[in-house]
């Protein structure tokens, strides 16, 4: 069974949390009441806040020009990755849309590996390759970030259904937007979900805006948690880390005895839609300060050490100096790391030894021999 990073709760500074109440579409919602402990809350804070960093690093580079084309940031849904992994393992398979740099991390990556496939550096996530919106870790079975909006889901079902042929006790979670949840394929993969029971755990990261768009003006109904019809759902609080560790456990339960369920992660995004967003067109700066002042992920579990006797402030305070850190030294190892040479543009297509073109060009030997001259004469 793959390891996880998180600490599990301990007998010893063990506290018992109300978390808010889950709404749920055709099953029994799990408890409100999760117990954790000081040394979960402190790698929740840990976890949440070099995510944090991590993002707003990443904003501050593509203001320099250091990061170039799409930047989907992450930061005030971190609870959701953050809290969805202490459910799972790294055998369990996720697939995810464009806003990816947080899970890649949570699935085991480094944040050296995000800010170099940011900056188009070959130590990236992707040797450089794939961006912002394309960061993957097979060996953890994260199989990536999307830029095709909600053809993710589908894929998703797929690997859902390996899980099945395989039987290895495992889980596909296909994540998505509110902004991609009105797309048909995202149906179409449901209906199969459900006719061949696959354990397959269909995740709406609902952050209230497609792009500019609010999602009353784009959906009809705007409960995606009951949108699977058939298919059952829950609406989870996904500013907390600790109701999402306690739903996603419950999913993966459920996934694995009764076949797929919807999940709404009710979370809010701090950046625009990406770095060409300013992101304040279609919402106040009072709307995103509230949320920032009530319902902040990170801010919650400072609350909760904090107030429990948990934790001193030098102590949290020490954490983030050192996350601060991690991020620096991480972004200085991306400037140095060399950017990806002309011979891996046709890697990564073909499997070696299959003798195949691209476009009528041999993958290899294009790249040696120099184009013909044309002769005019």
């Amino acid at each position: 069974m793959a390891t996880r990073s998180f600490a599990a709760a301990a007998e010893s500074d063990t506290i018992t949390v109300e978390v808010n109440p889950f709404e749920t579409h055709k099953c029994e919602p799990p408890s409100t009441t999760v117990t954790t402990s000081k040394e979960e809350l402190l790698s929740f804070f840990t976890e949440m806040y070099r995510l944090r960093r991590m993002e707003i690093s990443a904003d501050m580079l593509y203001k320099a020009k250091q990061i170039r084309g799409f930047c989907h940031l992450y930061d005030g849904q971190e609870a959701i990755a953050v809290g969805m992994e202490a459910a799972l393992t790294y055998s369990d398979s996720i697939i995810t849309s464009y806003r990816d740099h947080a899970t890649h991390v949570t699935r085991g990556g480094t944040i050296e590996e995000v800010i170099a496939e940011l900056m188009g550096r070959k130590t990236g996530a992707s040797m450089g390759k794939g961006g912002s919106m394309h960061m993957y870790n097979r060996k953890n079975n994260f199989y990536g970030g999307q830029g095709i909006v909600g053809a993710q889901v589908p894929l998703g079902a797929g690997l859902a259904f390996a899980h099945q042929y395989l039987d290895d006790g495992s889980v596909g979670i296909a994540i998505y937007g509110d902004g991609a949840a009105n797309q048909g394929q995202i149906f179409e993969a449901y209906n199969m979900a459900s006719l061949w029971s696959l354990p397959a755990i269909f995740i709406c990261e609902n952050n209230h805006y497609g792009m500019g768009t609010a999602e009353w003006r784009s959906a009809k109904s705007h409960a995606y948690y009951t949108r699977g019809d058939y298919v059952p759902g829950i609406k989870v609080d996904g500013m907390d880390v600790l109701a999402v560790k306690q739903a996603m456990a419950f999913a993966k339960d459920f996934a694995l005895r009764e076949g797929p369920i919807v999940m709404e992660m009710d979370t809010y995004r701090y950046h625009g839609h990406s770095m060409s967003d300013p992101g304040s067109t279609y919402r106040t700066r009072d709307e995103v300060s509230n949320i920032r002042q009530h319902r902040d992920p990170i801010e919650r579990v400072r609350k909760l050490l904090l107030d429990n006797g948990l934790a001193e402030v030098a102590e949290l305070k020490a954490i983030e100096k050192a996350a601060k850190k991690e991020v620096d030294a991480a972004i200085e190892a991306a400037k140095a790391a060399d950017f990806p040479g002309e011979e891996v543009l046709a890697a990564h297509i073909y499997v070696d030894g299959m003798g195949m073109q691209l476009r009528g060009v041999d993958s290899k030997s294009w790249l040696t021999a120099p184009p013909a001259k044309k002769d005019n004469n």
